[in-house]
């Protein structure tokens, strides 16, 4: 198993769940790192059910936004489902204004992905 310094997983049953050790993902080096993360989730661990939670998550970048739309891409690409979770208001609304809503399946809680997953 993969060391992660910018998050934090845990597992319920089958679901691995992902939670942000960062509250504010800014810094290219560090998204870099957070997506290379994500991405060994599912290309090297091979996990098919994956809820990114963002409770800790105060403010998103442009580019961590980047590195998730790609991150979604290799969810696919590998027959993995993704579910968001636990989004701020204000940062929700990046993703209502930008159409990402459209693209990611979000819910509420944690609680609501793991029943749909």
């Amino acid at each position: 198993m993969s060391t992660f310094r910018r998050v934090k997983l845990s597992e319920s049953g089958s679901v691995t769940v992902v939670t942000f050790a960062d509250s504010k993902i800014i810094d290219e080096e560090e998204i870099q790192e957070l997506g290379q993360e994500l991405f060994d989730l599912v290309e090297r661990e091979e996990r098919k059910k994956i809820v990114l939670n963002f409770s800790n998550v105060e403010f998103l970048s442009s580019a961590a936004l980047g590195k998730l739309i790609s991150f979604e891409k290799k969810v696919k690409n590998h027959r993995a489902e993704l579910i968001l979770t636990n989004i701020r208001p204000e940062i929700y609304e990046v993703f209502a204004i930008t159409k990402l809503t459209k693209l990611f399946k979000i819910k509420d809680d944690e609680a609501d992905a793991l029943a749909v997953l």
